[in-house]
């Protein structure tokens, strides 16, 4: 079964100014990936707009990831949506073609009711693709489903035999912490928290700033592994600085813009988000140029 680790990048879905996809950017999105360094990537997720995107577009957003990742990194892509129905059919259809995991949010609208319902909903979904591993995501600030994930897994493994592990994007870091961390696989979804992510437990990474400036991060992974915590402080209050202004305004929008300061633009949010405006981005990189942080964005770049 897939264990990811490392960085896994969520993928922007690159569209064009009138709001179509821009599916033949993704192969260069996927390439600008690889040769950064990226050891995933998650798809349609909210980083992705997966939620703004109707299923014929999720699944082609999907088959354009896999096929462009030509092996190179796992693809593990969000099925998660407010039908159930629509849900398992969008995990049959990563599996067919070609994806190495899947993962899903808990339906929205009508919420499940507690950790019995979340259960019952993770057991449609993941039927939809019995071949391949699923993970669970964990981002009750967006779902407003809050369960506790230490209880949930193990009472999901029990209806879920493809449960591999949880997508976890909340602060609190404590709640997986006391898995068994052996048996489900934890990927941590604060950047600016990665590193307590990790010694939390964590096994891997997903996240949006992973796309822009996986220096840092990678810096702070490997000053910890050496066992040099000043060094990993500092590469991530780097990075932190860097997400708390890219962040300050509107998150997805001012993130997927940031992407042409890597060189390789991948177009507008989709409505109801709002793009920044010309002036919004020039402010942007004007902050990031007088604090310093523009470098960090380039292809060269070796961490703090």
């Amino acid at each position: 079964m897939l264990r990811p680790t490392g960085l896994i990048a969520a993928t922007f879905t690159p569209m064009h100014d009138d709001g179509r996809l821009w599916l033949e950017r993704i192969g260069d999105v996927v390439d600008h990936l690889v040769d950064r360094g990226i050891d995933g990537l998650y798809v349609c997720g909210s980083t992705g707009e997966g939620p703004l995107l109707s299923g014929a577009e999720r699944r082609a957003v999907a088959e354009a990831y896999v096929r462009a990742a030509r092996g190179r990194l796992p693809v593990i892509v969000q099925v998660g949506h407010t039908s159930l129905v629509e849900a398992s059919e969008l995990a049959a259809h990563a599996q067919a073609v070609g994806a190495d995991a899947i993962s899903a949010t808990p339906p929205t609208y009508f919420k499940p009711a507690g950790l019995d319902g979340v259960v019952d909903a993770m057991a449609i979904v993941a039927a939809g693709a019995p071949e391949l591993p699923f993970f669970y995501y964990h981002i009750p600030s967006m779902t407003g489903v809050p369960v506790d994930v230490s209880a949930l897994m193990p009472r999901a493994a029990e209806r879920v035999p493809t449960l591999a592990g949880v997508k976890f994007s909340a602060p609190t870091t404590h709640e997986f912490a006391t898995l068994d961390l052996e048996r489900f696989q934890v990927l941590f979804g604060a950047d600016e928290m990665l590193l307590a992510g990790i010694l939390a437990g964590a096994h891997g990474a997903v996240g949006s700033t992973y796309n822009l400036i996986p220096a840092p991060y990678r810096a702070a992974m490997a000053a910890l592994e050496q066992g040099d915590l000043v060094a990993a402080r500092a590469h991530q209050r780097l990075a932190t600085r860097i997400v708390m202004r890219l962040v300050r305004d509107r998150p997805i929008p001012f993130l997927k813009a940031a992407m042409a300061l890597t060189g390789l633009g991948v177009g507008p949010t989709r409505a109801p988000l709002t793009a920044p405006t010309a002036a919004e981005f020039a402010a942007l990189r004007e902050d990031l140029d007088a604090a310093g942080y523009l470098s960090a964005f380039r292809a060269d770049a070796v961490g703090a």
